[in-house]
């Protein structure tokens, strides 16, 4: 398989998965980079009216996560620690979280993600470490041929 059909592959199994049915996020993967796009709810906020905690690190480590899965042709990548920072609450409009691999060794990949709004503005940000499983991608829901 060639990278834009991984990258293609990678999109379906994000879109695929019955998590993302409650967001009905938008994805972009390319070669070491990934970005995720939701529209706020008001299903997502805590009772300040505001954007849960948990959607931030969802967004930044599914960012993170598939950077690094755009490296990885064979089997699944985990997740195996990620620091999430909330810098902003957001009430409205689009969240964006860009992802990206930094560093890269035999065991181990570390990514970092930040998010924003629509007008550019930083909302939160974190980094991860993510190892290979022995999973085989090819069975991930959504994926080519699973």
């Amino acid at each position: 398989m060639d990278e834009f059909e991984h990258y293609k592959s990678l999109n379906k199994m994000y879109l695929s998965a019955p998590v993302n049915e409650i967001y009905d996020p938008k994805i972009q993967v390319n070669n070491g980079t990934a970005e995720i796009e939701i529209e706020v709810n008001e299903k997502y906020f805590h009772s300040a009216g505001a954007v849960h905690g948990s959607v931030y690190f969802k967004m930044l480590d599914d960012a993170a996560f598939f950077a690094v899965s755009s490296l990885e042709k064979n089997v699944l990548v985990l997740t195996t620690s990620f620091t999430t920072y909330i810098t902003k609450p957001v009430s409205k409009g689009i969240m964006r979280a860009q992802g990206k691999v930094v560093n890269q060794n035999r065991t181990q990949f570390i990514a970092e993600a930040v998010v924003f709004d629509a007008e550019g503005n930083e909302l939160g940000r974190g980094n991860g470490i993510f190892v290979k499983s022995k999973i085989p991608l090819g069975t991930a829901i959504g994926y080519k041929g699973a």
